[in-house]
């Protein structure tokens, strides 16, 4: 796997203050995205043991949250192992940090991956250019969705997060 950069203290990509691990590879090439330079799945950085050591030096700072994986799209399909890999060690390291994941994919579509089983919240869907919005928290398109993967998978439907948002997917 490739990446980008590992981003810290940040407050846009999830709750609370949040290490962002952006990743390299994405075939969606959404209209309008942010982030065109991380579609190449061999852009970046090679993923290697110092740039594991880094997040996980990051994650351990009691006032971090948790990790977002970004990108380019961590369920891209050369990035599922190392997601899924490094998405298992960061629960078992620290259990009481949240893990986001950020994915073009649509849960309907990706909710049998094993490592959907260490996801705590899933922002799923393409960007669409036609249905930006700005307003909204943590998505850059009204047709995203912000799942609570726990609650959805227990549910057999999707759940969104925060808990007190209206489901509109059911």
């Amino acid at each position: 796997m490739h990446y980008h950069n590992i981003t810290k203290d940040d407050m846009r990509n999830g709750e609370g203050l949040r290490v962002v691990l952006w990743v390299s590879g994405c075939a969606h090439a959404c209209e309008g995205c942010h982030n065109p330079i991380t579609w190449g799945g061999e852009g970046g950085i090679p993923f290697d043991k110092a740039a594991e050591d880094e997040l996980f030096l990051l994650l351990s700072k009691d006032y971090v949250s948790g990790i977002t994986f970004s990108g380019g799209d961590p369920l891209f399909p050369p990035n599922r192992s190392e997601t899924a890999r490094l998405a298992k060690k960061v629960k078992t390291h620290f259990p009481e940090k949240t893990i986001w994941l950020y994915t073009g994919y649509l849960w309907e579509d990706i909710q049998s991956l094993c490592l959907i089983d260490h996801i705590d919240v899933l922002l799923d869907g393409k960007f669409e250019r036609d249905k930006k919005d700005t307003r909204l928290p943590w998505v850059g398109s009204s047709n995203q969705r912000i799942i609570d993967v726990a609650s959805s998978k227990k549910e057999s439907r999707v759940i969104l997060y925060p808990p007190n948002r209206k489901d509109i997917s059911s």
